[in-house]
């Protein structure tokens, strides 16, 4: 199958315009008698639903929680980016652009980021109507700040918890159409599989997770909006929940996943305590905003640090080494999160960690205090050279931007950050690979979309920090409104799809036959003791840095793991109620395949770009080294029934608007 993206004809920042112009269009009084299943109600999902529903399609939502506001999306503290200017300082559309595809490091198609770009300005003022509460500054107007990767300041926000408020603002929009009829909503049910009929998408399998029941349900379009696949790696920022499922069946039957191992380490998470922790907590980027990263210049200062000799707050100035400050002066604590993850893990390997463990570094809010402080006092007209005063007043300053945030930190590690600096390390946070789409955000399987972090379309192979919101919210209400109405205006008289059809019965038999195989399944160990061998497989050797011999081994071993898995996973209590180790199982499952597929896709491309750091390309400086003449295309996997044996597609990047260099933030 040839991979058509679909992209049309004419200049970058006319395509979408002329698009809309001439696509087909659904009359108002046909759109009540066609159906869609949106599964997932995160802000990509849930603005897809709250929009369909407005403009008069039925629709079917499904989410596993026992509630749309409680999607994962809410865990996005930062910030959103739009490309309004409101700062003044030189953002355009095609900066946003440009910064998109550069941090991307040049593997992301150039007609989606530029669309992004383009709807992003929409979205803030979608955002604003809602009564979404983004922060303002003293005059009212909207405020922004930095984040990594870029030189203005483009970043919406709403204090430390910007995705909760953006998914609240999506979630009344959804409730106002549940409320009217044209959302049906089913909480606490998980899609298994994907029916296909005469080569479309017509509908899913679900599963009632306090019942156990298992659903048939049919639409003329089944959109998959259910994020990203961050949780194979077991310990990551993603909630516990967070799955791969309903991508991955759809990708069993027949949707290419693309670009897996594009997987984005983010740098300012709380590190890593010991086994028994089932997930990270991120700090948000927005922190490196004000907060200095730095680790101690001398290797026996990072020992009598870990050894509790010393404390952070002994070492003088001249003693730290602000290390992305010095190897990066042009973007300083604030270059992308693949960069600054590398050169964390670069320093704590070397010795400097700072924690019990060696790997964490400090992120110091001291010298924002004292120059918030010195700003305040004298705009008050007070005694700058007072350090309590200074302190006391750069204080509130930073608790007003940032103060959630710390509070979680205080919670979490027990130490107060405003005192002493916190600790960070890199983890596992977002995947920028997902279900290979077009420009229509289509899938290989007609009729089946997807959207949000679940597709693999707007990032490459590394995600600026608050285009994850931008994103979801781009596809949900402004993008594929349009693109599905083109492809529905077909079937205005096809009617109510029955669920009678074979392939109903044949997709629901598939997911019966595995429910009995995990309840029947005489094994002696649980679920999560599979997962968590799973997760340091690919953390080891799948992880920030990659090798041809690690990633051999890793396909090997997690194929020997999956099949001690069938053999030996044991399921507690009923598939006819409640049993979230049956729901862990099903999930398990699909993350031991995608596993597999994910080293694949990293053994392959030889070439360091973005997230993907093969320790064989690389720089004298330790930098990321692509291989432009020969990887610069998207890979798109087609299932062949084993992740060993998928088939590669490739679908060429071609740069015509911007120029391919190699990235420097130097």
């Amino acid at each position: 199958m040839a991979l058509d993206n679909k992209i049309p004809q004419g200049s970058i920042s006319s395509k979408w315009t002329d698009y809309k112009d001439h696509i087909k269009l659904v009359n108002p009084a046909n759109k009540r008698n066609i159906d869609v299943i949106i599964v997932g109600t995160g802000l990509a999902g849930g603005s897809a639903a709250a929009t369909l529903a407005e403009l008069g399609y039925s629709v079917k939502a499904f989410c596993y929680q026992d509630s749309p506001r409680r999607a994962h999306s809410i865990a996005a503290q930062g910030g959103i980016n739009a490309a309004k200017n409101y700062a003044g300082d030189g953002d355009s559309i095609y900066r946003l652009f440009y910064d998109t595809v550069k941090g991307g490091d040049y593997r992301a198609r150039e007609a989606n980021v530029h669309r992004l770009a383009e709807v992003s300005v929409n979205i803030i003022d979608q955002c604003v109507a809602q009564g979404v509460p983004l922060a303002r500054e003293y005059g009212g107007l909207l405020d922004n700040r930095s984040f990594g990767g870029t030189q203005v300041s483009r970043t919406f926000y709403a204090k430390g918890q910007t995705g909760q408020q953006l998914l609240l603002g999506a979630y009344s929009a959804m409730n106002r159409q549940i409320g009217r009829g044209k959302i049906k909503m089913y909480n606490r049910h998980e899609m298994l599989d994907l029916v296909i009929v005469n080569g479309k998408a017509r509908g899913i399998i679900a599963r009632n997770l306090v019942t156990g029941e298992i659903e048939r349900h049919s639409a003329h379009a089944v959109v998959i909006a259910t994020g990203g696949y961050g949780n194979v790696f077991f310990l990551s920022t993603n909630a516990m929940g967070s799955n791969v499922t309903a991508a991955w069946k759809a990708h069993k039957r027949g949707a290419y996943f693309a670009n897996p191992c594009y997987t984005q380490i983010h740098p300012t998470c709380i590190p890593v305590t010991g086994d028994h922790q089932s997930k990270l907590t991120l700090m948000s980027e927005s922190l490196r905003n004000d907060g200095r990263i730095w680790v101690p210049k001398k290797l026996e200062d990072a020992q009598a640090i870990r050894e509790g000799k010393k404390k952070p707050t002994d070492l003088a100035e001249e003693d730290r080494d602000y290390y992305l400050e010095r190897r990066y002066p042009s973007f300083g604590n604030l270059v992308p999160r693949d960069v600054a993850s590398r050169a964390a893990k670069e320093r704590c390997d070397a010795g400097f960690g700072v924690n019990a463990t060696g790997e964490a570094v400090y992120l110091d809010f001291a010298a924002a205090i004292e120059r918030y402080g010195k700003e305040q006092a004298r705009i008050h007209h007070l005694d700058e050279n007072d350090p309590k005063l200074v302190y006391d007043l750069g204080q509130k300053v930073v608790e007003n931007k940032y103060g959630n945030l710390f509070q979680m930190y205080y919670k979490i590690v027990d130490e107060d950050p405003y005192k002493t600096p916190m600790m960070i390390y890199p983890a596992v946070h977002y995947t920028m690979g997902g279900v290979w789409v077009d420009y229509n955000l289509m899938t290989t399987v007609e009729g089946c979309y997807c959207i949000g972090e679940a597709n693999f379309s707007d990032h490459g192979a590394n995600r600026l920090g608050a285009s994850a919101l931008m994103q979801g919210l781009a596809d949900g209400y402004f993008v594929l409104p349009y693109t599905i109405g083109d492809y529905l205006a077909d079937d205005i008289r096809t009617g109510k799809i029955s669920t009678d059809l074979p392939e109903f019965v044949e997709a629901e038999n598939n997911v019966r036959s595995m429910i009995d195989h995990f309840m029947n399944n005489k094994g002696t160990h649980s679920v999560d003791y599979f997962h968590k061998k799973l997760g340091k497989i690919m953390w080891n050797k799948v992880g920030m840095a990659r090798n041809e011999k690690g990633l051999n081994e890793a396909m090997d071993e997690i194929a020997a793991l999956r099949e001690d898995f069938y053999k030996n996973v044991k399921v507690l209590g009923t598939a006819d109620s409640f049993n979230q180790e049956l729901e862990k199982a099903l999930r398990v499952a699909d993350f031991l395949e995608l596993g597999e597929l994910f080293a694949k896709d990293a053994l392959h491309r030889e070439e360091s770009c973005g997230g993907h750091f093969r320790e064989e390309h690389q720089s004298a400086e330790g930098e990321a080294e692509r291989d432009d003449a020969n990887f610069s295309y998207v890979a798109a996997w087609e299932y062949k029934g084993n992740p060993r044996e998928a088939v590669l597609h490739k679908e060429p990047l071609v740069y015509e608007n911007i120029k391919m260099v190699t990235r420097s933030y130097k």
